[in-house]
């Protein structure tokens, strides 16, 4: 929901509160992601008599949901707060699914590979930070994962682009002929985290098959630069080159967990610090900017969502590749203390907006612009000595949620193994590229962000 301009100034006079913290004190920073977080959460009514767990009301998607409640298990796991622990159970576990995949019926009409991606990594985390499990008769948070990254696997498609994840699941969706990063991103993630925690290194074959895909395809170029998506019609011969934060760091994320599993291969070693060396476009004066559309004010509801990821992703790949901790941490820092001082919104002078650059409230206000601001300031805690190293744990190193490989697998012999083996080997010859972006991108973003950065 979009403010009129007309009333900007007599919120910016009556609301200039804002939300201050000290980012070398843990109790500062802790204090601060606690009303943010709570202003968060001011916009859930899922739990709420005749409501659905897990939902937010319109015009939030599904995935979002995902999304938040993914922040809100990252928050748990640096402030130590868990007043909304069985909340975010409930709402994993009610749209977890009969199947225990994260294909609600609610959702089935619509869901895509993204959407259903985001809440595998809710669970994934879950898993990593030993969030409080779930009753034995209900799906556990490390084969939920298991369970989506396996139905990913059975969707690679080989017939056109030489590979790769499609956006959308069902062919009768809009998106179904595109290809994007966020999809193949969230399989690639899911997969580097699971070999990680399970050692089973299966998932990074499929990891590598996944990084390899994108660049044979483009979408990750040889400067790191990882663009949104191309189509199959022109069998992905061109890109479209916008960036976005979540592609970014899905990826850095996913290189760093890669990095850490291969006990520091230097080919994961120059990937993550390519990724992390690209993903300089994102700051201006070392404040985090949605540069495709937030300059120009076309960041719709989705994308006003995606620094949330890219701050946890960031702060996560400090304690898997901690030679990156150096740059991204005065970052996080000064993203975190810009975006404090852009929560002087609402009635409480607590309500966070969506640009920091101007360390001021810019008069909107939604999930996306709350959870990003929770997402710096908790972030940041990686600053302070004592809560630096959230090191995600794995199967050998204290992990206690319950997995089962064969999770999501409903076609007898179609697992993820037996789709590797079934799966082309990426040529040169099927690199492709589409010129155009599918209704909902190009509706909402093309007009006002092409000319915007699309190369470092």
């Amino acid at each position: 929901m979009r403010t009129s301009s007309l009333l900007w100034p007599a919120l910016l006079a009556q609301n200039a509160i804002a939300i201050t913290v000290d980012t070398t004190s843990a109790d500062s920073l802790k204090s601060a992601a606690s009303t943010v977080a709570h202003g968060l959460m001011s916009f859930y009514n899922g739990n709420d008599t005749g409501m659905t767990p897990g939902l937010l009301p319109q015009p939030y998607f599904w995935w979002e949901a995902g999304g938040m409640f993914m922040t809100m298990i990252d928050y748990w796991s640096r402030t130590g707060d868990s007043s909304y622990n069985d909340l975010i159970t409930q709402a994993l576990l009610f749209q977890a699914s009969d199947n225990r995949d994260y294909m609600p019926v609610n959702q089935t009409k619509d869901e895509g590979n993204d959407d259903q991606g985001f809440w595998a990594m809710a669970a994934m985390l879950a898993a990593e930070t030993n969030f409080q499990n779930p009753p034995p008769d209900q799906p556990q948070w490390l084969a939920l994962a298991q369970a989506v990254f396996n139905e990913m696997a059975t969707r690679w498609d080989t017939s056109s682009c030489g590979g790769g994840l499609r956006w959308q699941i069902f062919q009768f969706n809009n998106g179904f002929t595109y290809k994007n990063s966020i999809a193949n991103g969230c399989f690639f993630n899911l997969g580097a985290r699971l070999a990680r925690y399970t050692s089973n290194d299966t998932y990074a074959q499929w990891a590598e098959r996944i990084w390899d895909w994108e660049a044979a395809t483009g979408l990750i170029d040889t400067s790191y630069n990882v663009f949104d998506g191309a189509s199959v019609t022109d069998n992905c011969t061109g890109t479209t080159r916008l960036q976005w934060t979540y592609n970014s760091g899905i990826f850095l994320h996913g290189a760093a967990n890669m990095f850490n599993y291969t006990k520091g291969s230097q080919t994961w070693q120059e990937r993550t610090a390519g990724l992390l060396k690209n993903a300089n476009i994102f700051f201006t004066n070392s404040i985090m900017e949605e540069q495709a559309c937030e300059t120009v004010g076309t960041c719709d509801t989705d994308q006003l969502s995606f620094k949330a990821y890219f701050t946890a992703w960031l702060a996560q790949t400090t304690a898997l590749a901690p030679f990156t901790f150096t740059t991204i941490a005065p970052l996080l820092a000064a993203s975190a203390k810009a975006a404090a001082a852009a929560c002087s919104g609402g009635n409480q002078g607590t309500t966070c907006g969506f640009k920091w650059t101007t360390s001021s409230y810019d008069g909107t206000t939604g999930v996306g612009q709350q959870m990003s601001a929770l997402g710096a300031i908790n972030s940041a805690l990686i600053q302070i000595p004592q809560a630096k190293a959230v090191v995600p744990v794995t199967n050998s190193t204290g992990g206690t949620s319950i997995g089962n490989a064969a999770a999501g697998i409903t076609a007898p012999g179609i697992g993820m193994s037996q789709a590797m083996d079934r799966s082309a080997p990426i040529e040169t010859k099927d690199k492709v590229a589409a010129g155009f972006l599918t209704f909902a991108v190009v509706g909402g973003v093309l007009g006002g962000s092409v000319f915007m950065a699309l190369e470092s």
